[in-house]
């Protein structure tokens, strides 16, 4: 059994898993609750191994690399990394629900990974410029940023949907959307999930940096994939800014956190195929 096979498998059981939160979420069939959570959590794992297997498939290759180069795994990392950070939020807070909003984006995710035909699943050599020891710190620093900023996107759909539902004679939700948490619960870990994120991001953003100044000779050149991050930083940074000076919240946060996802996914994926640059070799 090869890495490509596993993460095929990752795959299902991500659409599996997001599946019976649906069917737990609409049907309110509680006895389905735990099994979502598991096959959630056994995706994970199988994802773990198969991305191990990669990397091992590396070195037997001769070419011993961290499988986070190219766009194929970039996308598995960061559908893993959606995942993971959901699983804590899930036993950290105790609701299930946000499953429903964050497990399909891990699907989608693998999705594309394993049926585009625009982007390479083959294992190749690195380029010059990613032979670094900031490789990997970059790319984690990234998407442990960019997969909070996902879940507060996920939370931001959820508030806005629940905020919808409500009756305003009676506030209270009618239907399936009632057994979504409240809105204040709701609207803290949409802000705890951006501040997490612009943590990561701005680690990540400087470890970018000192990668690009060890490999082009300058800290910052403006190159599409640096000014869209840093158009990305700045959309969070005011969003928080917002929020402490002003008391931002609710229905402006939440459309906030949508808009900063559009963002992260045109700094992600959109400049690697639509703008050239110093960073154009991520989109193969």
């Amino acid at each position: 059994m090869d890495s490509s096979t596993l993460l095929g498998i990752t795959t299902f059981t991500y659409l599996f898993a997001a599946i019976l939160y649906l069917v737990v979420f609409i049907f309110k069939i509680q006895q389905l609750s735990k099994v979502a959570t598991w096959f959630t959590a056994f995706a994970l794992l199988v994802q773990t191994l198969g991305i191990a297997l990669r990397w091992y498939e590396s070195y037997e290759m001769g070419i011993g690399r961290a499988p986070l180069t190219n766009m194929y795994e970039s996308v598995v990392f960061f559908a893993w990394t959606i995942v993971a950070l959901y699983l804590f939020i899930e036993w950290k807070f105790k609701i299930q629900a946000i499953g429903v909003f964050t497990v399909p984006l891990a699907f989608l995710a693998m999705a594309y990974a394993s049926m585009s035909t625009n982007i390479t699943k083959a294992i190749t050599p690195l380029v010059p410029a990613l032979q670094s020891n900031w490789l990997i710190s970059h790319v984690v620093t990234c998407f442990i940023g960019y997969a909070a900023f996902a879940i507060a996107a996920a939370l931001g759909a959820m508030y806005l949907l629940k905020k919808r539902s409500e009756a305003p004679e009676t506030t209270r939700s009618t239907g399936f959307l009632a057994s979504l948490p409240p809105l204040q619960t709701i609207d803290m870990i949409t802000h705890q999930m951006m501040v997490f994120g612009f943590i990561w991001l701005t680690a990540g953003i400087i470890t970018g940096a000192v990668w690009a100044n060890s490999a082009w000779g300058t800290y910052w050149s403006w190159d599409p994939k640096e000014t869209w991050s840093l158009i990305t930083w700045f959309v969070y940074a005011i969003t928080l800014h917002a929020r402490y000076t002003r008391g931002w919240g609710g229905s402006r946060i939440a459309w906030l956190a949508l808009i900063g996802f559009c963002s992260v996914i045109f700094t992600y994926y959109g400049v690697n195929f639509l703008l050239s640059g110093l960073h154009s070799y991520g989109s193969g």
